[in-house]
């Protein structure tokens, strides 16, 4: 092999490695912002740990929105198996009620209390997210006629 040739194979034997490198990290770092979706059953079963950051979804709890100093809102999310009380602190979505379907984004505390830095409501009468909708489904409290 002639050194010009060889120069050639170290070159592109680089490129590759580079570019292997290079999506490991992409596909590293996709990974780790990833929250997945979980229902309240969902939660109880699996026992995930604080800190953990995901997002919950079901239903408000009737009665069970309270709210405390300034900002800071608690309430239960269920989806007919579970429930999950959750905290946050911050202007609730207009859309906002009890009895309607909801997505926080968040973590567990240590005491199982799901700490939300973000909630989400249905945006109009017909809409719910589809992990919502997938979750009443499974617990058996979807209305059909109430969704999409």
């Amino acid at each position: 092999m002639t050194p010009k040739k060889r120069r050639r194979l170290f070159f592109a034997i680089a490129l590759v490695a580079a570019g292997v490198v290079l999506a490991a990290g992409i596909i590293y770092q996709l990974g780790q912002n990833t929250q997945y979706f979980r229902s309240p059953s969902d939660v109880a079963a699996k026992m995930i740990q604080p800190g953990v950051a995901f997002r919950l979804g079901g239903l408000v709890q009737d009665k069970s929105v309270q709210h405390g100093d300034g900002a800071q809102v608690r309430f239960i999310v269920t989806d007919g198996k579970g429930s999950v009380p959750v905290s946050y602190d911050g202007v609730l979505p207009a859309l906002f009620r009890e009895g309607q379907g909801v997505v926080t984004l968040g973590a567990l505390n240590e005491t199982g209390t799901f700490v939300a830095s973000e909630v989400l409501a249905k945006h109009d009468e017909k809409y719910m997210p589809p992990e919502v909708v997938d979750a009443l489904k499974r617990s058996g409290r979807w209305n059909e006629g109430a969704g999409q």
